[in-house]
């Protein structure tokens, strides 16, 4: 026996043992296709990102943080990951952005780095230390809550592993009740990627952008930001190259990177090494604050589910990623169908141009979500969100819905209170019915479930059903049933001295499982042909 065949034996061998260990250790009710050859196993390991979330000192921060159980999630997960965790913490520095900072964010937000002035030293360092635990899982299906003030909490990197990983969510809600940044400002925090797309941004004089990028990782990341208004591509100083260090956490603003003033900008994150989390906090010296998070992956047809009902004022802005042009559809899913609105039938987008329309009170009264579609044929891809305004004058707020794909699965949102939330669900096409679970509260209380039916083309709005007995905010998770696709959001209002102050939340799909393919032996392998 030659040496390629023995080389051959002992990969066999191992691929065996391999194969052979995995199949043993996963779930019993594992999804397979028609073939048998693909499974659907919950996810092991899943990052999570929060960023700083004000540079304000009288911000109040509350983090609420969940594993969902059923199906796909913790209560499937491999038996060998069966303890597992989930914890969320502090990042260890926090850069002044390239560009120059203003005062305010490098004085009150980035003292970890104006210490010794070494950001890029510190980036050419590579690894860093984690640092203290800020939020930790005790047990799936229960969700826990800490809180933070001021203007020095920082940004939070988060891993949770075996059966805390499946569908693990983080909610950051800040409430700014003074100043030029007031408001209510949500999001669910990200996950790590290579490219995010950012419509609805600005750098006009009367708003302050702030791109943050969060590192998960033990080895420096390095970040691309460019800016596309309606004429193209802007013309940056800055914005290439831009070194994350290793768990830490760096804010840009949009600003510092162009001398144009844009009123409507998309911003396009990409990473040359690495991977980040990222995210916009868009302030409005007009009034109001939000966070603004990337729109879903570039596509022909996208939904923007959850425009609430007292909407004062809404903008569309889109972007057209590739090289073609998009004509677009715009139509507005209502409780009771989909309707045209007069004046604002399409938009056209030109290729790597962004393109806004003003929609004005288009919910007149009801809540509705917007769905562009194609006006022929496939489309060019396009991404999208809308900037959202309730109240007028100096009582108003805003925030912000970037287009989000359909639940496959399973969605969930934390932070849910006893008043003030609102789950908003859109079926674009055939009618939906879904599962609605509303998980114990933070400190007491018992599930609930509902179910919902959303009929063909419209968008139902709902308050969810609290659990009994709730104590503390609880969670919420979505699952279709059976029906055409669904897309969904949720609204979390906090009203404040007469401003309206709220915030929305898109409920992408938890990704709480993947699919694995099969293998098994082949000894042919071992056949070198002699």
């Amino acid at each position: 026996m030659n040496r390629p065949t023995l080389s051959l034996i002992a990969a066999a061998t191992a691929l065996a043992a391999v194969t052979g260990f995995a199949s043993l250790s996963g779930p019993a009710d594992a999804e397979t296709t028609a073939g048998g050859t693909v499974a659907r196993l919950p996810v092991e390991r899943t990052s999570r990102l929060c960023p700083a979330p004000s540079v304000s000192d009288v911000a109040e921060t509350t983090y609420t943080s969940i594993t969902p159980t059923g199906k796909g999630g913790a209560d499937s997960a491999p038996a060998t990951d069966a303890g597992g965790s989930a914890e969320l913490k502090e990042s260890t520095v926090t850069l002044a952005e390239p560009g120059g900072a203003s005062d305010d964010e490098s004085d009150k937000g980035d003292k970890g780095d104006k210490k010794d002035g070494k950001g890029q030293g510190d980036a050419e360092k590579g690894a860093a230390s984690p640092g203290k635990s800020f939020v930790t899982l005790k047990e799936p299906g229960t969700p826990v809550s800490a809180e933070s003030s001021g203007a020095n909490t920082p940004a939070l990197v988060g891993t949770a592993t075996g059966r805390f990983a499946p569908g693990w969510t983080t909610q950051q809600t800040t409430t700014v009740s003074v100043g030029g940044a007031r408001g209510l400002l949500g999001m669910t925090c990200t996950a790590p990627d290579t490219d995010f797309w950012f419509p609805g941004a600005s750098t006009e004089r009367s708003r302050q952008d702030y791109v943050h990028l969060t590192n998960p990782d033990d080895t420096v990341a390095i970040v691309d930001i460019e800016l596309y208004g309606a004429d193209g591509a802007v013309k940056a100083e800055t914005g290439e190259g831009i070194p994350v260090p290793a768990r830490s956490s760096v804010p840009v603003l949009l600003s510092t990177l162009t001398s144009e003033v844009a009123p409507n900008v998309t911003v396009h994150v990409s990473t040359r090494a690495g991977r980040v989390g990222a995210a916009v906090r868009a302030a409005d010296d007009a009034g109001g604050s939000d966070w603004l998070t990337a729109s879903g992956t570039p596509a022909g047809s996208v939904v923007l589910p959850g425009i609430p009902a007292d909407a004062t004022d809404v903008r569309l802005v889109a972007l057209a990623t590739g090289s073609a042009d998009a004509d677009l559809k715009v139509q507005l899913a209502t409780p009771e169908g989909t309707i045209t609105p007069a004046g604002h039938e399409s938009l056209h987008v030109k290729s790597q141009m962004t393109a806004a329309l003003e929609l004005g009170d288009i919910t007149k009264g009801e809540a509705g979500s917007l769905v562009l579609t194609p006006s022929s044929g496939r489309g060019a891809p396009v991404v999208a969100a809308l900037r959202v305004v309730r109240g007028k004058g100096e009582k108003r707020e805003i925030a912000f819905i970037p287009a989000t794909a359909p639940i496959t699965a399973r969605a969930t949102v934390a932070d849910n209170r006893a008043k003030g939330s609102t789950l908003s669900l859109t079926a674009p096409g055939d009618s939906a019915k879904v599962r609605v679970t509303s998980s114990p509260g933070t400190e007491g209380g018992e599930p609930t479930v509902e179910t919902y039916t959303v009929k063909a083309r419209s968008t139902l709005a709902v308050t969810p059903k609290a659990p009994a007995g709730l104590k503390g905010s609880y969670a919420l998770t979505v699952e279709p049933e059976s029906g055409g696709p669904v897309h969904a959001a949720r609204t979390l209002e906090v009203p404040d001295d007469g401003i309206p102050m709220f915030t929305v939340q898109t409920l992408p799909d938890d990704r709480g499982t993947v699919s694995v393919p099969k293998a098994k032996e082949d000894l042919s392998i071992l056949d070198d042909g002699k």
